[in-house]
């Protein structure tokens, strides 16, 4: 019998291309056009996650909804700012969000989880580590995570993006094999959605030429984001040997039909081949916190042909010329290319009045290690 269980396990397993994958469910799948919570969707989107956890696959949710899920149940004439209405409405609504995840995935004996995050979690390595321990308990224990930030207290400079911001670090820090970015649209389009003849982009390779030109700028109606931020999420995500795929939330049998071992090719969505590069989880880490940056580091030309490199090389003092804002030992900084644009960012040695004391000399040790470095 024991026998028989197994095999029956490992044949439902052989079923899904990933052994781990992160689904972000946007506002816009769960949202109807009055703006309440669609629960309908929400539990087609159980079902599935349902039996890709019972086939073995670990999946993370970052799931959006609160905000809406809360509108629907305050009925208030009384006026509120954006900032109040977002926290009262999330205050409200995460509870009853969580409710229907946990009561939906029970009729399949799942549990579910809740991990309320902010973005202020992510900036020290400290709270990042606290956050993978959380849930790589749950996944070890057979306990489906249910993400979100914490709206009540993300307010201003503190909030992310969106969830798809999240959802890449999620994905980062969990070590995914894949991240699904589901919304209400099919995926990355050519050109306007709207005018004739244009199509989803189906496979966008590691050579990553600028999407911009295809993308509105425009935000979705309930969520924060919009198709640029996910498409510059996805690049970064894909950049660290992870696969992405955007894809239409509110399509019946969406994730099945994705992330089975042979994809259904009449499913219409945008797949960004992951790099074949593998990083360490520190070098992820480092990779999503450039949004903690405490300064900068602004290099010369010797510096940035040495760590463009093949070969592994460290940002050394004699390669720096000049050190901006505060920052203490193992901050966050930015690293400046000679013609004054980004490169990269990494996890400083030294504090700042000792980088300013060592920039230029020879022989002096790293001031961001290789192991520590990350460049886009």
């Amino acid at each position: 019998m024991r026998f028989l269980f197994h095999t029956i396990r490992n044949r439902l397993m052989n079923r899904y291309k990933f052994k781990r994958v992160v689904v972000k469910i946007g506002s816009n799948v769960l949202t109807r056009t009055d703006g309440t919570l669609d629960t309908t969707r929400m539990s087609a989107l159980t079902d599935q996650l349902a039996q890709l956890h019972r086939a073995g696959v670990e999946v993370v949710v970052v799931s959006s909804g609160a905000v809406a899920s809360g509108r629907s149940e305050m009925r208030s004439d009384r006026r509120l700012d954006a900032v109040s209405a977002r926290q009262l409405f999330s205050a409200v609504g995460q509870v009853k969000l969580i409710n229907h995840y946990y009561e939906l995935f029970r009729e399949y004996g799942i549990t579910c989880g809740q991990v309320l995050t902010t973005k202020e979690n992510f900036s020290t390595r400290r709270h990042y580590l606290n956050q993978q321990h959380c849930m790589t308990v749950m996944l070890e224990n057979g306990v489906i995570p249910i993400v979100n930030e914490n709206d009540t207290i993300s307010v201003t400079e503190l909030m992310f993006t969106d969830n798809d911001e999240l959802s890449g670090l999620i994905a980062a820090m969990m070590d995914a094999e894949a991240l699904v970015l589901l919304s209400n649209v099919n995926g990355i389009y050519n050109g306007d959605p709207s005018d004739p003849g244009t199509q989803v982009i189906r496979e966008i390779g590691t050579k990553r030429e600028s999407l911009s030109q295809y993308i509105r700028t425009g935000k979705s109606q309930f969520g924060r984001g919009g198709m640029l931020t996910k498409c510059r999420i996805a690049m970064k995500v894909a950049d660290e040997g992870i696969e992405v795929i955007v894809a239409n939330g509110k399509k019946d049998n969406i994730l099945l039909d994705l992330l089975a071992e042979k994809p259904d090719h009449d499913v219409v969505a945008t797949r960004f081949i992951p790099a074949s590069r593998s990083i360490s989880q520190v070098k992820k880490w480092i990779a999503h916190s450039e949004g903690f940056a405490k300064g900068e580091l602004y290099i010369n030309e010797g510096a940035y042909e040495a760590l463009l490199s093949t070969s592994a090389t460290s940002l050394l003092p004699v390669g720096v010329n000049r050190v901006e804002g505060e920052f203490e030992k193992d901050d966050i900084v930015r690293i400046i290319a000679p013609n004054g644009e980004p490169m990269g960012v990494g996890r400083v040695a030294c504090d700042s009045t000792k980088a300013r004391q060592t920039i230029g000399h020879k022989g002096g040790r790293p001031i961001v290690h290789y192991d520590y470095l990350y460049l886009d």
